[in-house]
């Protein structure tokens, strides 16, 4: 499929340019990250920053305006922004009345915006967050914090934006925000794939007649495959799922957003929401408003959702709030309201870097401190082991993309891909660190402030983790380097809470982790042996697996027969290092 674009791998900084050109009446952007901001911020308020991955446009930056969000944090495509860019958007806009973050419940969104909290936790600045989990498809009603983040982010956000316009307290908009989340309930259906930018292949496919049934805003697979039917039996199969999920009953109001997945058209959702009011009008069921748009979208993905928001007076009082953005309004607001106060209307003259780029690939000069095989690790050794695993991946990336996009949404080749850049600009200005466990350190930081999704957490933790408080060291053996991916593992399951059998990359740290102790009294490279083969064996299992965390656990069992994208990163890496130390580097 043809796309209007120019550099694939340009393709966030490139639309964000336009964007902000575009409405530069509204926003600017933040000189460091991308991040909208807001011009014109009602001063002494709680600061409202939503964000997730772009290519959902106009959700999220679209929905930056008067009485909706003050910025939003925008990560790649389909991938969450990076602790970084969330604490630094939020901190441009933040007034001392503390920060309300309101996002998708996606793994990778919330452990990069937890971290973006503690982030500005430590400068001293109060932060709450609300998770939206609308998607009454992706998990039961016992599991509803499993469940995820769609077109239901509108009516979410429109709440919370005007909660804090009205003067609330944090922990008030909080409240009032959470009732919302919770009187909101969605589910989509997927007529025609999405395509990601530079990929050649769609997300999923569907044959002629099929349909995918509850299909995520990334293109991940519904949780039914099934055969085309007629929008009238569509949308009442859909809409009696929203009605077994929720308490509506007669008499009451809802708000309903009817909304496309990016090419259907306003014809088609207005059929759709024809016969949702004949349904809601049979049921005894109040229309307060309606909006029929394609406001949360998956690039050119076919296909619609149905949001019913049940309303009280309370919400009814903070929906009527007037709001405006290009793409959202409400009320009496125009958006004609002149120049930014306090003067803010310079452009801010922005050099963006991509996630990653694709003219920056060429392989860093690998040079061991011997030949042969490497009993310890200097820290010039490490320099360059960490240089040679990054080439590696940026090598593979587009067999991760591949293995991503057969369950997920093809970002992690990409995001990986883009870390390791971030790993080699980071370490070539470090030839004269002598501490090994400063340049584990170096790296681990450098993909965990860029990378966005999931993978920027986990994966920089990878490194970092283990060696972040370590006692200075020139070199390092078996039994260091086991000690160090113990402490990184222990980490990581800390924060993401995953285990052996959830379908992660700690399927195969965890082996692998475990066959590095049980070998660190035998040279550095008979324990790497045994944990490569550890980590290999442990994404093979994962192929077992449903997958508990991330876009393929609302798949259940139709994730089985798939390899985990993120374990076989650690796989890689893993063997990059065996490679290294072994001297037998491959050619890039």
């Amino acid at each position: 499929m043809r796309k209007i674009i120019n550099n694939p791998e340009h393709v966030v900084d490139e639309m964000m340019e336009g964007y902000i050109s575009a409405y530069s009446r509204y926003y600017v952007k933040h000189p460091d990250v991308n991040g909208v901001i807001l011009k014109q911020r009602r001063k002494d308020k709680v600061a409202l920053v939503i964000g997730g991955g772009s290519g959902h446009e106009p959700m999220f930056s679209g929905f930056v305006g008067k009485g909706l969000a003050d910025a939003a944090a925008c990560g790649n495509i389909f991938a969450s922004p990076d602790p970084n860019t969330i604490y630094q958007t939020a901190k441009a806009v933040e007034q001392g009345k503390g920060v309300l973050f309101v996002y998708g419940c996606y793994a990778g969104d919330n452990l990069n915006f937890d971290m973006g909290e503690e982030f500005l936790n430590d400068d001293g600045i109060q932060t709450a967050h609300v998770r939206v989990w609308d998607d009454v498809a992706s998990a039961p009603q016992e599991r509803i914090e499993d469940r995820r983040g769609i077109a239901g982010d509108v009516f979410v956000v429109k709440i919370a934006g005007a909660a804090c316009d009205a003067g609330l307290e944090l922990e008030e908009v909080v409240r009032v925000t959470e009732k919302a989340r919770d009187n909101t309930r969605t589910i989509g259906v997927a007529t025609a794939p999405a395509q990601l930018p530079g990929v050649e292949q769609p997300i999923f496919t569907l044959g002629e007649g099929e349909i995918e049934y509850g299909m995520g805003l990334h293109g991940e697979r519904g949780v039914l495959r099934t055969t085309w039917e007629d929008a009238d039996v569509l949308a009442e199969k859909m809409y009696k799922q929203i009605l077994d999920d929720s308490d509506l009953k007669t008499g009451d109001e809802v708000c309903v957003l009817v909304n496309g997945l990016g090419s259907t058209t306003i014809t088609e959702l207005a059929i759709a929401f024809r016969k949702v009011k004949k349904l809601l009008d049979a049921d005894g069921i109040k229309v307060y408003d309606t909006d029929l748009n394609n406001y949360c979208t998956s690039q050119e993905m076919g296909g619609f959702s149905i949001t019913l928001f049940k309303l009280d007076e309370e919400l009814k009082k903070y929906y009527d709030m007037p709001c405006y953005c290009p793409y959202y309004a409400k009320g009496e607001l125009t958006g004609n309201t002149g120049e930014a106060a306090g003067g803010q209307t310079e452009d801010v003259q922005i050099k963006s870097e991509p996630e990653f780029d694709v003219n920056d690939v060429e392989a860093a000069e690998i040079v061991r401190s011997k030949a042969g095989i490497l009993e310890e690790l200097n820290a010039a050794d490490t320099r360059n082991m960490l240089l040679y695993i990054a080439d590696k991946i940026i090598a593979k990336k587009p067999y991760l993309t591949e293995v991503d996009s057969a369950i997920g949404d093809g970002d992690h080749g990409i995001g990986m891909a883009g870390g390791m850049q971030k790993v080699k600009k980071k370490l070539s200005h470090m030839e004269n660190e002598e501490n090994v466990y400063a340049l584990f350190e170096a790296a681990g930081k450098a993909m965990l402030l860029s990378m966005g999704g999931a993978s920027g957490v986990v994966f920089g933790s990878l490194y970092l983790a283990g060696a972040k408080g370590m006692e200075a060291k020139k070199a390092i053996g078996a039994e260091e380097l086991a000690h160090m991916e113990k402490k990184s593992l222990a980490a990581i399951q800390e924060r993401g809470k995953a285990k052996v059998g959830d379908k992660t990359m700690v399927d195969a740290l965890a082996p692998a982790v475990e066959a590095m102790e049980a070998n660190s009294e035998k040279s550095l490279a008979e324990m790497l042996r045994a944990a490569e083969a550890a980590a290999k064996a442990g994404v093979e299992n994962t192929k077992k697996y449903q997958a508990a965390f991330g876009r393929a656990k609302s798949l259940m069992e139709r994730a089985i027969g798939y390899q985990d994208a993120g374990a076989t990163s650690v796989w890689l890496i893993i063997q990059g290092m065996r490679e290294f130390v072994e001297d037998i580097c491959e050619e890039k």
